[in-house]
């Protein structure tokens, strides 16, 4: 476990983390097409909301410590219940029934923040305080962009892509799953050859799916021998990170939990989402289906700490409401959002790093995507989220990720990342400006003076897919809507990529390790 930044003090150690470089700010590609956010660690300095009092938050803990005892948790992982009995929890079949008081000594262990290391250190993250870091779209089947003009299932082109623009800009931070999943690969092998893309066309922290012990351990492999680490240095500290997401109601799988145990054994990052939807699979009241997720995380997170103490577990919600006509699930509603608030509440009062999502339940690019987007990633902010995941590229509830999507979340990251930056709202007296009112006095204006000259380059954030012009200057140059100047973006970062480098040895083992797990089979399927 790193303990490079301590649960009681906060504070990191002597040694240095770069923040910035050409390697960490640009994909080296030969050109830039437009100037983006520099790479960062947004800091989230606004107080949080909390919609509940006191009691509320009480009252959703004591139900969740309720629903642990006396309820229980369905474990289907028969090694898990093993150790629960092991810890004197109370199994019966698959049920696990657990005392409060040991489920808070277990989840106390976790650390409130702790870092991942990806093969470029120079794109370090720190998970947990007041940092907020955002990650792209993950594990949609199919995928849509313009060019196409149809909803298709997805292919390792439309997924290595994808990664290309995950890597491309600074506002994305880590790479979630498959950004759309390869279908074209059979599922055996679909884990080496994705991984291998993102770890040759990424230098970012990349993720393990928890589904089978064959992927688990391939991709850790991969991830050492991408990052030229021995064991003991992989051991280390968490240099990728894992999912799941618990089988509401009240019940986690053998794979998902398999999965965990096999990561934290060997030191990495475990984020623990359970997938309440209020009205089908958890109460159809807000605080019920929170409650329930809070019980299902917490089961999952004090198993983790009794078997490895320390290692570095997040809580993560995906909280939120069907419609009640149809029965899909829905996204970027008022109920998610103040869902997303409430968890994070929990989350502080657990001192527990957490996950939320920027997800929208439209089809296409549209306004509706835009809106239900923002009202999640605004959640996710006002939350006192560590991590967003799903925000740049998810479409129809996550079935479906598109690049010109992408590209439109990028502009509203970016928008959040300025949002978030000090000077925006400093109020030394050289930004309170009385000199310079002044010298302006009733009759004059701001721009030709000295105060703005020094200042108009960076003083305003500046679009980069947004379009500021009138509507007479904007049809003249064509009339094109956000989603057409999206894709004619996408396809010129495509064209004009270049991957970050990777030492010759590194990839040649790489890629013989590919090789080789193939010839063994990969993952066994049951097809």
């Amino acid at each position: 476990m790193d303990k490079t930044i301590t649960k009681e003090t906060g504070i990191r150690s002597k040694r240095r983390v770069r923040s910035g470089g050409r390697s960490a700010n640009t994909a080296r590609r030969g050109k830039e097409l437009f100037k983006q956010s520099t790479w960062r660690l947004p800091v989230n300095y606004d107080p949080p909301i909390e919609p509940l009092l006191e009691e509320g938050v009480q009252a959703i803990h004591n139900g969740a410590m309720d629903i642990l005892e006396n309820i229980g948790i369905e474990f289907l992982n028969e090694e898990s219940r093993t150790i629960f009995t092991q810890a004197g929890c109370r199994v019966d079949g698959t049920n696990v029934k657990m005392d409060r008081e040991w489920v808070m000594e277990m989840v106390g262990k976790a650390p409130s923040q702790f870092t991942i290391t990806p093969r470029n250190p120079d794109h370090e993250l720190i998970v947990g305080g007041k940092y907020i870091l955002f990650g792209n779209v993950s594990s949609p089947p199919n995928y849509h962009d313009l060019n196409i003009g149809k909803k298709v299932p997805g292919t390792r082109e439309h997924c290595a892509n994808l990664i290309r623009l995950s890597q491309y800009f600074n506002c994305i931070h880590l790479i979630g799953g498959y950004p759309v999943e390869p279908v074209d690969l059979h599922p055996s092998i679909r884990h080496l050859d994705v991984l291998f893309d993102k770890l040759t066309l990424s230098d970012k922290v990349a993720h393990a799916y928890s589904l089978g012990k064959e992927r688990v351990e391939d991709v850790m492999e991969m991830v050492k021998i991408a990052g030229g680490l021995s064991e003991e240095e992989f051991q280390s500290k968490p240099h990728l990170y894992t999912n799941i997401n618990s089988t509401s109601p009240l019940k986690h799988d053998h794979p998902m939990i398999d999965g965990c145990l096999r990561m934290i054994r060997r030191g990495q990052a475990v984020f623990v989402t359970p997938f309440t939807l209020a009205g089908a699979m958890a109460p159809v009241t807000i605080t019920g289906a929170v409650t329930l997720s809070i019980a299902e995380a917490l089961s999952a997170i004090a198993l983790f700490q009794y078997v490895q103490p320390g290692c570095a577990c997040v809580i993560g919600t995906f909280t939120s409401n069907v419609d009640m006509k149809s029965g899909a699930p829905a996204f970027g509603t008022p109920e998610y959002m103040r869902a997303t608030q409430i968890t994070g509440q929990m989350a502080r009062f657990y001192d527990l790093p957490m996950r939320a999502s920027a997800v929208c339940t439209a089809n296409v690019p549209d306004g509706q995507s835009i809106w239900e987007t923002s009202n999640s990633l605004w959640s996710a902010i006002q939350s006192g989220t560590n991590m967003v995941y799903h925000a740049a590229g998810w479409l129809e509830g996550g079935l479906i990720a598109s690049p010109e999507k992408f590209i439109m979340d990028c502009e509203m990251l970016q928008m959040v990342q300025r949002y978030m930056e000090p000077e925006v709202w400093d109020a030394s007296p050289d930004s309170i400006a009385v000199d310079a009112i002044r010298e302006v006095g009733s009759t004059g204006h701001f721009f030709g003076i000295q105060h703005t000259q020094d200042r108009y380059e960076s003083a305003f954030y500046q679009p980069f897919i947004s379009d500021w012009r009138n509507f007479e200057a904007w049809e003249a140059a064509g009339g094109k809507w956000t989603p057409q100047r999206a894709n004619q973006l996408f396809k010129d970062i495509i064209a004009r990529f270049e991957a970050p480098p990777m030492a010759k040895d590194r990839l040649d083992a790489l890629t013989d390790f590919v090789s080789r797990r193939k010839a063994e089979g990969g993952a066994p399927t049951d097809f």
